[in-house]
């Protein structure tokens, strides 16, 4: 019971961890946490980069290359192929680039003492300006500007069902960046806060037995073996989460290139 009073204060110290703090200056003008570790995936995917074209042969060699080079295939022929179609050669650097990317910053995140750049909605949210901005770019480059304003309502739609169509379309489109950086953020940080309690709670309970050793610590200490195999299966499900909302966040993109340069009806 008096680990179980502990969880409530334990719980909010957590949380308390996952705001963002700034590392260098302040929240206005500074560098935060999470922009660090957004950083530094950058970094790291350069390194990947750079050391698979180093690597890379006719016949590919080695667990890193061969992983890398079918990740590149998966995007290639599942999204770039897939979804955006007869144009994907054009597309396909951005949404590689992107996945991996948010790929690298989601795994970062799993290593312990480390965050995830994609944990906080700021970061986020300039990931999904860049995927809203790359779309509106070759939409617009490909009707002109009025035409993509233009095709954003159906054609054959009468006036003035028509104007209101189109309104509803514009609010669609801009909200197309909001869902692109939530849900990004929330699956992330809700993901790490859930590992987060349950190490928390196998700590909590394991702390008198550390402390002392006894036969009644050791039986108050029981429920940290479950907290410790619940938090495995948690992280080997963060594990599947990190790919899946890298494989989600750029699948839309790709959607919303599609639809940007699709021809109006």
């Amino acid at each position: 019971m008096d680990a179980f009073a502990k969880l409530p204060d334990a719980i909010a110290e957590l949380v308390a961890e996952f705001s963002s703090t700034p590392v260098v200056g302040n929240l206005n003008v500074g560098l935060t946490q999470y922009s660090l570790w957004l950083l530094i995936a950058g970094v790291v995917l350069l390194a990947v980069i750079f050391a698979f074209v180093k690597k890379q042969s006719l016949a590919p060699k080695g667990f890193f290359v061969n992983g890398v080079e079918w990740v590149i295939e998966y995007v290639e022929d599942d999204i770039a192929k897939g979804v955006v179609g007869s144009n994907w050669r054009q597309h396909f650097p951005f949404l590689a680039t992107l996945f991996f990317f948010i790929l690298i910053n989601n795994f970062i995140g799993l290593v312990p003492g480390m965050k995830p750049g994609t944990g906080a909605i700021g970061c986020t949210a300039a990931v999904a300006l860049v995927s809203f901005i790359y779309f509106l770019y070759f939409g617009v480059k490909k009707h002109g500007l009025f035409g993509y304003l233009k095709s954003l309502a159906p054609a054959g739609v009468s006036f003035p069902m028509n104007i209101f169509v189109w309104v509803i379309e514009v609010f669609s489109l801009l909200l197309r960046l909001v869902t692109l950086a939530v849900r990004l953020f929330c699956n992330m940080f809700a993901g790490h806060i859930v590992m987060g309690s349950f190490a928390i709670m196998a700590s909590i309970f394991a702390q008198p037995l550390l402390a002392h050793f006894s036969a009644m610590n050791a039986v108050g200490a029981l429920p940290s073996v479950a907290w410790v195999l619940i938090l495995l299966i948690i992280y080997a499900v963060e594990l599947i989460v990190a790919f899946v909302q890298a494989y989600v966040f750029t699948v839309l993109s790709a959607v919303y290139i599609q639809i940007a340069e699709a021809d109006a009806h």
